[in-house]
């Protein structure tokens, strides 16, 4: 890793939870971590309600849009998380993966946008189990195999 380390959040649309993640960790780090974040399958724009629970919180992504996922985005990351993706989410070799396991769905209380972090990715979608061997350790060999992990364990 040269400069700054960089991390890439990759769902499947693009439009709520990885922009959420890339907001929040822009947001806390500043200009001490390249961020990046991208869809298999990109939606539109990024989610309304998504756009307004952010603002609640003083963090802005009017301005963001779903980006497809490429492999120079892949590449340059150090970290690549990904959020329920499946087998749309290529695995590459040398690149350090953490799997977070968000619902591809928000829950609805009180007219209030909010996510849980228990259950699965929601839908049809795998939450990338059938790709690769998981360290239960919460560590990463660097081999491209994914761990399982919660938003609170990313560290560079």
């Amino acid at each position: 890793m040269t400069g700054r380390p960089s991390v890439l959040f990759v769902c499947v649309h693009n439009a709520g939870r990885s922009q959420m993640a890339a907001g929040f960790l822009t947001h806390l780090a500043g200009d001490r971590v390249a961020v990046r974040s991208a869809g298999s399958a990109p939606a539109g724009s990024v989610n309304p309600a998504v756009v307004a629970a952010m603002a609640e919180v003083g963090i802005d992504l009017r301005a963001e849009t779903p980006k497809v996922l490429t492999d120079e985005a892949a590449l340059a990351s150090d970290v690549i998380v990904t959020m329920g993706c499946g087998d749309a989410c290529p695995v590459y070799p040398g690149k350090r993966y953490l799997d977070w396991e968000l619902p591809g769905r928000a829950l609805r209380r009180c007219g209030r946008f909010a996510m849980t972090s228990s259950g699965g990715c929601g839908g049809s979608s795998a939450n990338c189990s059938g790709r690769s061997d998981r360290d239960s350790s919460g560590r990463s060999d660097s081999s491209g195999r994914r761990t399982r992990l919660g938003p609170q364990a990313i560290a560079l």
